[in-house]
């Protein structure tokens, strides 16, 4: 469950993120108020997934699946640069988050 916890956080993360690009500097009160939400609520199951995951992998994993979400939110909706090497890198970051995920499980 601590897993199910992690993603959820992370999601969360990208969910925070993204409220605040459209808050325009919290000057929008519905998207300041999202970010805000989802900010505790990703921090509220963070910290959840830390109970049982080793602390630096739940915190690896979060920020890893934040900002490949972030990255993809950005290209997709806000027309952010879309090239190889900055997919190469993303890949490369998923990569990483599933190599932390099967050495957490494998306790190696």
């Amino acid at each position: 469950m601590s897993w199910i916890y992690l993603i959820i956080a992370g999601c969360l993360e990208i969910g925070f993120t993204t409220c605040l690009k459209l808050s325009d500097n919290f000057t929008n009160l519905k998207w300041g108020a999202g970010f805000l939400v989802c900010a505790v609520l990703s921090f509220v199951f963070l910290n959840k997934a830390t109970t049982v995951l080793p602390l630096g992998t739940a915190y690896a994993v979060w920020t890893g699946i934040g900002a490949v979400g972030t990255v993809l939110v950005g290209i997709i909706f806000f027309k952010e640069p879309f090239s190889f090497w900055r997919m190469f890198f993303i890949t490369t970051l998923i990569l990483s988050i599933l190599g932390l995920k099967f050495m957490a499980e494998g306790k190696g």
